[in-house]
């Protein structure tokens, strides 16, 4: 690429970024085909395919396999630095949250959630299966345990809302920190169904030990998220 088309295709970049910033263009509409860019424009199709692939790794606009180019729906986005609930976290947003309880019940702990939870062989965990969504989008499936005997101190309301927030003005425990497990991994057909997606799509797993200022494990969670509705952001430091 030339210099000239160099600075073309920064300038159609940022001419986009601004349309689409302004609202010229909607979160999930389609943008016009490169040839059309590329008339609208007056300049060559690789220099708007170039312009169109920056604002694709900027995570502005979005291919979709078979349909076209999209303006990128906005993600749930959750700083790894801190510890919030799924709650504030897409209050923080802006956004709505709301959660549909697929599960609530009492069973004895497996072995994971043993070892997970810091148990003895034989004690009882509430286990609360739920889709979780952020202006009525469904963002992750979530099943988590929490060990009965802490669990048996709350109301029903209060686990499924506001657990952190609850557990500290109840007097408890305080929340401290959590240990996170991330990996990325395939849609079943029961996950799909809940998300609203496809079977196969690609979720990203986490798994989840949170823990309370004395260092007790009290919740264990395993979460699927939509890949294209949710990222995570990790600070780093030297």
């Amino acid at each position: 690429m030339t210099d000239q088309e160099l600075s073309v295709y920064i300038k159609i970049h940022n001419q986009m970024r601004e349309q689409i910033k302004q609202g010229l263009w909607k979160e999930g509409q389609k943008i016009p085909s490169e040839r059309n860019l590329a008339d609208r424009y007056n300049v060559s199709r690789m220099t708007a395919r170039a312009a169109i692939n920056s604002l694709v790794a900027d995570g502005i606009l979005e291919r979709r396999v078979g349909s076209g180019t999209y303006v990128s729906v906005s993600k749930i986005k959750e700083k790894l630095n801190g510890l919030a609930s799924f709650t504030e976290t897409v209050e923080k947003l802006g956004k709505q949250p709301s959660s549909k309880l697929v599960a609530y019940y009492t069973k004895n702990a497996n072995s994971s959630e043993v070892d997970k939870l810091q148990l003895q062989a034989g004690e009882k965990v509430l286990v609360l299966e739920r889709v979780r969504y952020a202006d009525q989008v469904p963002i992750c499936y979530e099943q988590a345990s929490i060990p009965n005997r802490i669990a048996d101190q709350l109301s029903k309301e209060n686990i499924t809302s506001h657990l952190y927030q609850s557990l500290e003005e109840e007097g408890i425990l305080q929340v401290a920190y959590a240990d996170q497990t991330i990996s990325a991994s395939w849609a079943n057909e029961a996950v799909a169904d809940m998300l609203e997606i496809n079977r196969g799509d690609a979720i990203l797993s986490l798994r989840q030990v949170t823990y309370s200022q004395e260092g007790q494990a009290f919740e264990y969670v395993r979460s699927k998220y939509v890949g294209d509705r949710y990222e995570m952001v990790i600070r780093s430091s030297k």
